[in-house]
C-alpha cells in the first residue's frame, strides 16, 4: 500500500477590509476558536492563532489534500460569514493575503512571533510588518492595495 508524507507549515496573515479594527477582544478567542475548528476539518490543523483588532495570523500544517488558496478561500469566507452572524455589521476580510513556508526547524521561532502579536503592534505597524516580510521571504513584485486596502 502506497503512503504519501507532508509537512508543509504556514504563516498565513491577512486583515481586515481598509484596516478596520473588527476583531475585538470579546470576540477574538471565540474566532480565533472558530477558525481552528475550519482548519481541521481541512486537515490543516491550527498550531496558533493570534490577531490584532484590523488583522490576523495563523500558523498551521498544510494538508497535502487540500490546496493553499482553497485553505485561505474556505478560512476567510466561514469566518466572515460567522462574524457576521455574531453581530458584527459590516465584517469583510480583505481580497488578498500572505502565505509565508515555514521550516520545521523555525515553527516555535514563528509561533512566539504570532504569540506576541499585541506587543509587536505597538511599535510597527502592519505595513512594516508586510513589507518586511516580502524582504525576507525575496518578494519583489506584489500589488500592495490587497494588503492595504
Amino acid at each position: 500500500m502506497g503512503q504519501s508524507l507532508a509537512q508543509m507549515y504556514t504563516h498565513l496573515v491577512f486583515r481586515t477590509k481598509y484596516g478596520r479594527p473588527y476583531i475585538q477582544e470579546d470576540i477574538e478567542p471565540l474566532l480565533h476558536a472558530y477558525m481552528a475548528g475550519i482548519l481541521k476539518n481541512m486537515e490543516s490543523p491550527a498550531l496558533i492563532i493570534n490577531s490584532v483588532p484590523d488583522h490576523i495570523h495563523i500558523l498551521f500544517r498544510l494538508s497535502k489534500n487540500f490546496a493553499l488558496a482553497k485553505v485561505v478561500e474556505e478560512v476567510k469566507k466561514q469566518s466572515s460569514k460567522w462574524m457576521k452572524e455574531k453581530g458584527v455589521v459590516g465584517f469583510t476580510w480583505q481580497i488578498g493575503y500572505g502565505a509565508f513556508s515555514v521550516s520545521s526547524y523555525k515553527v516555535e521561532v514563528v509561533r512566539n512571533y504570532i504569540l506576541r502579536q499585541k506587543e509587536h503592534h505597538k511599535i510597527v505597524t502592519f505595513k512594516d510588518e508586510i513589507e518586511k516580510s516580502m524582504k525576507d521571504y525575496n518578494i519583489t513584485e506584489y500589488d500592495a492595495k490587497y494588503f492595504y486596502e
